[in-house]
């Protein structure tokens, strides 16, 4: 599988997400997904300490990779609330991200993480205050490199002026949400992560599912017929999605196919995130993300979504203890 730079470290072309995993799917599908992923060649699993309740992806992680670790790129993340009694048990606080981290090592059972991400933003807490806890850590080496996810373009230039004045590593990556529903990155954070040399690891890539027709065709058990808080199911461009389904056809691709390509093919990104229920729903999405598109296709696609533009937001603020992240 091809790889690419993240930082100074290189991943798979496509990363494995785990948010469902000790969540939506147990310990038999997850072990499952996750042998196929390693023997598909991803070498990139990227997990969050809020994910399977509280806990529960990094714990089944732990527990699954055993003497495979050490071939992989391990990121996890902070952010999300942890504990219901304790009002300090979130956010980007020195205190939080230190005693977070100590959390996920346990859970994960390795002695460091390759990747470290801030969840979220949290603009009552200086940066500077996240940068130096993350810095004590790198010291550690408890964590070997650092990222954010879903920080506006504005605030990974901050934390990465603020860095070099503390003398800190500061952020390698930022993992945004960046979808053909959702391109607003392209306007100013896509520029910025080029020029500094910032790996993007998008999440969402099929915005959650809404750009692989399973609404279009009114599936069941898709994520968001069960629960869709924030209502895009409802917002979704069916018109502009069905001339999509044509443009692959005619190409041979499935409107899932033609979403990952197309996401995996835009300058700048590194790895995008797919997540799999299902050993079959990942070889799905490993071919996908690897299927090279034309010059020719890539225009058509614009002419349906627009560059910079946006349907459905995914691109949104989410700050406090109780925000969705």
């Amino acid at each position: 599988m091809e790889t690419r730079s993240l930082g100074p470290l290189e991943v798979s072309v496509v990363g494995l997400g785990c948010n469902n995993f000790g969540g939506r799917i147990g310990e038999e599908a997850t072990s499952a997904v996750v042998d196929a992923a390693l023997a598909a060649g991803i070498t990139f699993l990227d997990t969050a300490d809020i994910y399977g309740n509280q806990g529960g992806s990094e714990t089944l992680l732990g527990r699954l990779l055993g003497p495979r670790r050490d071939g992989i790129v391990l990121a996890t993340k902070c952010h999300g609330k942890m504990d219901e009694n304790d009002p300090n048990a979130w956010g980007n606080s020195y205190r939080h991200i230190v005693q977070a981290c100590e959390a996920s090592l346990r859970r994960l059972q390795t002695d460091r993480i390759d990747l470290y991400q801030i969840h979220r933003p949290q603009p009552e807490i200086p940066i500077d205050e996240t940068l130096r806890a993350l810095d004590h850590l790198q010291r550690q080496g408890k964590i070997l490199y650092a990222g954010c996810s879903t920080f506006a373009a504005w605030q990974v230039c901050e934390a990465h002026y603020v860095a070099r004045q503390l003398g800190a590593a500061g952020f390698v990556s930022e993992q945004p949400p960046y979808n053909l529903l959702d391109r607003r990155i392209e306007r100013e954070l896509l520029p910025f992560c080029r020029t500094y040399d910032y790996a993007v690891i998008p999440w969402s890539p099929l915005a959650g599912g809404i750009l692989s027709g399973k609404y279009l065709d009114d599936a069941k058990g898709a994520r968001y017929s069960a629960s869709d808080p924030m209502g895009r199911k409802a917002k979704q461009p069916v018109e502009k999605l069905q001339k999509l389904r044509t443009l692959g056809q005619e190409q041979g691709l499935s409107l899932t196919e033609l979403s990952l390509a197309w996401v995996a093919s835009q300058p700048g990104i590194t790895s995008p995130i797919i997540g799999a229920r299902s050993v079959q729903q990942l070889k799905e999405s490993v071919e996908a993300v690897q299927k090279p598109l034309s010059e020719e296709t890539l225009k058509a696609i614009d002419e349906i979504f627009a560059p910079g533009e946006f349907d459905v937001p995914y691109y949104q603020a989410a700050f406090g203890p109780n925000a969705r992240v």
